[in-house]
């Protein structure tokens, strides 16, 4: 009898990928609750913070591991830091948007942002790689899009915070993949946060000038919790690294839907936010168009006749980016 396929190489190889992926979209699903623990700091000092920690982190991990030279290869290549330098700006719109959101109470918008990242990678991909769509594809973004005019009919305002968030990730995803496989998670966030410091520091200027700096004025254990959103930051990015170079691109893309979930959950259940019928339509229609979205994609990669090559953004955005992720 032939040993389980579980029981293989393979098999251990995947389930590993499995815990990390979990690992990685719980963290980043439970981001909000995290942030709601930061109070009284606001979202400017909060970024701030997590900023600087997030470096200091990257930078004890690279001692620790001792890769320096591949983060010393990245700041040597002209072109490839011309490309972190906005790859890192899209980040910053996106780390301050998401704790905006956090802070605020709207949570729910964050988790309908993250619901509509796979839609806008999408588009993008057809208005700047000339991308050509399937039906199915065409049809889950016609349902997204009036998806998002029913939200905004029942806001009474545009969704900005989920679009912003959508926006910003999936020009952040597409200007990744410029710098391919010669960025990899650790050496990527590190040269982010280092290119984000005097972004950083003006804020904690700005802080300090007008509300107050609350680190070290709210007690030692916001302090360490202050510390540790540069570890929060970090440590979900390393585990999505991992499973990604373990599981095949449409669990990531199946898996990476865990996150969303839970900022829903935390904001409906633990927030208490107002899901008034018109949300309920908008989000059921959003989900209607991830349904069509995923189907599509499952069915694409069994097929023999979808060329890898010919992959639509669809695809990648199933599976986030291969190098980063935002929140």
């Amino acid at each position: 009898m032939g040993a389980s396929p579980t029981n293989g190489p393979g098999g251990v190889e995947a389930h590993g990928g499995l815990a990390y992926a979990a690992g990685a979209y719980v963290l980043w699903g439970l981001l909000p609750v995290f942030f709601l623990l930061l109070v009284p700091a606001g979202p400017i000092e909060v970024v701030a913070w997590r900023i600087v920690f997030s470096l200091v982190f990257c930078l004890a991990l690279l001692l620790v591991t001792r890769t320096w030279g591949r983060l010393l290869a990245i700041l040597r290549d002209r072109r490839t830091m011309a490309v972190m330098v906005v790859a890192s700006l899209l980040i910053f719109v996106n780390w301050q948007t998401y704790v905006l959101g956090a802070l605020t109470g709207h949570v729910v918008d964050a988790a309908l942002g993250y619901f509509i990242n796979p839609i806008f990678t999408v588009i993008i991909g057809v208005v700047l790689l000339r991308e050509r769509l399937r039906r199915a594809q065409w049809v889950a973004v016609g349902i997204a899009t009036v998806a998002v005019v029913v939200l905004a009919v029942g806001y009474g305002d545009v969704p900005w915070i989920a679009l912003i968030l959508a926006t910003s990730f999936s020009l952040y995803g597409y200007i990744k993949k410029r710098v391919g496989g010669t960025v990899d998670a650790l050496s990527g966030l590190t040269v982010e946060s280092l290119t984000l410091i005097p972004l950083a520091v003006a804020g904690l200027v700005l802080v300090s000038l007008t509300t107050g700096i609350t680190f070290g004025a709210a007690g030692p254990a916001h302090v360490v919790l202050l510390v540790l959103s540069g570890v929060i930051t970090a440590v979900p990015l390393l585990f999505f690294a991992s499973a990604s170079r373990r599981l095949p691109l449409v669990t990531m893309g199946l898996v990476q839907f865990l996150a969303p979930v839970l900022q829903f959950i935390v904001g409906v259940a633990i927030q208490h936010e107002d899901m008034p019928l018109e949300r309920w339509v908008g989000f059921g229609l959003v989900w209607v168009a991830l349904v069509v979205l995923v189907v599509d994609l499952v069915l694409a990669s069994r097929s023999p006749r979808t060329p890898v090559s010919r992959r639509s953004a669809a695809t990648d955005s199933a599976g986030s980016t291969p190098v980063d992720r935002g929140m």
